[in-house]
């Protein structure tokens, strides 16, 4: 499984209909339901910077996934920058690599 952590910084005009569009891509997951898919996203204080966390696979499938692509271009100033990450712990859930 791939996890990977995307950040980027939307136009203070643009903040709102993104949030609209991620909210979109939860209700299809919600619908779908895809299996081996975790996903998260946050928008974060400043009102303009957005982190999505995904692991596995299925997302860009998605018709709303593919809605909220469409024009990330012209929503963001900053980004998006994408880093790979290894989940250490999660809670609830077990810490990986933990013996016992």
């Amino acid at each position: 499984m791939s996890t990977a952590v995307i950040r980027y910084r939307t136009k203070p005009e643009a903040a709102e209909e993104n949030q609209r569009l991620v909210e979109d891509v939860f209700a299809e997951l919600a619908a779908t339901a895809p299996a081996g898919l975790r996903y998260s996203a946050f928008r974060l204080a400043d009102g303009v910077t957005f982190v999505h966390v995904v692991d596995g696979e299925g997302l860009a499938e998605l018709a709303a996934f593919q809605a909220f692509q469409r024009a990330l271009g012209d929503r963001v100033v900053a980004g998006p920058t994408r880093e790979g990450a290894t989940l250490v712990g999660s809670y609830p859930g077990a810490v990986v690599g933990a013996d016992g």
